[in-house]
């Protein structure tokens, strides 16, 4: 079975009720498919494991990827697809390294697009519309700034993707700006 955005949509929701983690959801979503479509893969499959890739964290937080798994396998989800999520949480949540190029820019654009949700809102605009890389560098460097944002995994991921971090934060806006009215970040 090859799930649809539809099914992933309604697992998710099923599963998380924070406003501000389907936000999350969203997010990732589309940045995803804008890396697929950037990269000539599957924007459908990217998407759908976008989407679902944090499932667990609203209900299951301390079962962080381990619980979506289980709710996948369940569910009849491509192995893949499985494999995938659970990658995203490598070093913190599961030992499942990122191989594949959806791998590990899941468990890169997890990380940023956090950062570049948390940029947006403190600038006067409250949008991705008219930010850029520029505005999430500056603020990189405070530590203290959206601290829950584990820049290392995004300078890992820069790597094992082989992109320049202002390439990568670049990317990641222009996906997201997809959403930006769903998510509340369009000013």
């Amino acid at each position: 079975m090859i799930p649809t955005r539809e099914e992933a949509f309604n697992l998710l929701s099923e599963y998380t009720k924070s406003k501000s983690l389907i936000k999350h959801a969203l997010s990732v979503e589309a940045t995803m498919r804008y890396f697929a479509k950037k990269n000539n893969e599957d924007e459908e499959k990217w998407g759908v494991i976008g989407l679902i890739h944090d499932l667990d964290y609203d209900m299951y937080p301390e079962e962080h990827c381990k619980k979506t798994k289980e709710i996948l396998i369940e569910n009849n989800w491509p192995e893949d697809y499985i494999r995938a999520v659970m990658s995203h949480g490598w070093g913190t949540a599961t030992d499942v390294e990122p191989k594949t190029l959806l791998e590990k820019t899941l468990y890169t654009i997890d990380e940023l697009t956090g950062l570049v949700t948390t940029t947006a809102l403190v600038r006067p605009s409250k949008s991705l519309m008219d930010m850029t890389a520029k505005s999430v560098k500056k603020k990189w460097k405070d530590k203290k700034f959206a601290a829950g944002v584990d820049r290392s995994i995004i300078e890992n991921g820069a790597k094992m993707l082989g992109v320049e971090i202002t390439d990568l934060i670049t990317d990641t806006i222009m996906g997201m700006r997809v959403v930006a009215n769903e998510i509340e970040l369009n000013g």
